[in-house]
């Protein structure tokens, strides 16, 4: 199963997120399939890939729930079909 997560990057104590489509079973460092964008929480800055988003959550990819939230603040899903929109 893939998942829509976040994958910490950047220094101490200065952490930025990458939002990695990531095999559900691999640890947070682990090799990702593909990124998908960037979160900076410090900035409080955004970057997605909404297409490349879109294509993971049509085929199945589940987000976190962190990753959900951003989400819904960029209203990425209501470009999805309704069908779509099941989530844990």
């Amino acid at each position: 199963m893939v998942k829509l997560r976040l994958k910490r990057c950047g220094r101490k104590q200065r952490a930025i997120y990458r939002i990695v489509a990531i095999d559900a079973r691999s640890r947070r460092e682990g090799k990702d399939l593909r990124r998908v964008g960037f979160y900076d929480p410090m900035k409080n800055q955004t970057f997605l890939n909404v297409p490349l988003i879109l294509y993971f959550l049509e085929r199945g990819a589940q987000p976190t729930g962190t990753v959900q939230n951003l989400l819904k603040k960029a209203e990425v899903f209501k470009e999805l079909p309704p069908n779509q929109m099941k989530f844990n």
